[in-house]
């Protein structure tokens, strides 16, 4: 039968108690991920910014505005990077704590939806690094003035990263939200396709609003968006087929 494990409540107290526990343990393994990385943070932070380094024009460098800059930007970037590294960590613990007031079927789904998020996540990330960065900034670099000499700061430079790399990590999750939305009755996938025109338009709406003020940051977020409305509509439809299926199967057992 599709039961929660749990057939009896666990007093508010105790569920308080429980998250306050899975919460520390997180923050815990952050500390540490954070303290085993901060040693490197320079070089971490020489990584980050090689796609606009390169780019940028003979004897010309990357400055420091502020006078703590050389020592926080790096701190503050590893500090990110120790939060990204331990995601699955904390779906672990999220999945941990919701698990038990779930039933059979919704765990065997939740627990691949949980893997793939954060593999999005990861994806979405890289495809900003790899794909977009040399694009957009190379782009950056060859539009300026003549007699300008481009000379990023390092704190504003990697308030711009950061801010891409969450646009585009969240914007990989689109398949996860449009796959729950199918399976859980929400919406149709033959809803959801017909209402495809509206969802164009969405992606370049919120590419204009989490990417900097240029067409080529904002198509390359919002195309990526909408390929992978496209793979969460497959997909399912997919699951939704075989979940019809599966209800076929068990009311033919029940029949028998």
């Amino acid at each position: 039968m599709n039961q929660p494990d749990h057939d009896q409540d666990m007093p508010l107290v105790n569920h308080l108690i429980e998250l306050r526990d899975r919460l520390l343990k997180t923050l815990l393994c952050v500390l540490i991920i954070f303290c085993g990385l901060f040693y490197f943070a320079n070089d971490i932070y020489s990584y980050v910014s090689a796609p606009l380094h390169q780019l940028l024009p003979e004897n010309s460098t990357m400055i420091a505005t502020e006078v703590a800059s050389p020592f926080l930007t790096p701190f503050k970037l590893t500090f990110f990077l120790a939060l990204f590294a331990a995601m699955p960590v904390l779906l672990f613990q999220f999945w941990a704590f919701i698990s038990p007031a779930l039933y059979r079927n919704e765990r065997r789904l939740a627990l691949p939806i949980l893997i793939s998020s954060i593999l999005l996540f990861y994806g979405g990330m890289a495809f900003a690094y790899y794909v977009v960065f040399p694009i957009i900034f190379k782009f950056f670099t060859s539009v300026g003035p003549s007699g300008v000499t481009v000379m990023t700061d390092i704190s504003s430079y990697l308030d711009f990263v950061l801010k891409l790399f969450f646009a585009f990590g969240l914007a990989f999750e689109i398949p996860i939200a449009t796959v729950i939305l199918i399976i859980t009755g929400t919406i149709s996938a033959e809803s959801l396709a017909q209402k495809r025109p509206y969802v164009v338009v969405f992606c370049f709406v919120l590419g204009m609003l989490l990417t900097p003020p240029d067409v080529i940051s904002q198509s390359l977020l919002a195309l990526p968006m909408w390929m992978l409305f496209e793979v969460g509509i497959l997909f399912g439809r997919l699951l939704s087929k075989n979940r019809d299926r599966d209800a076929e199967d068990r009311d033919e057992e029940e029949d028998d």
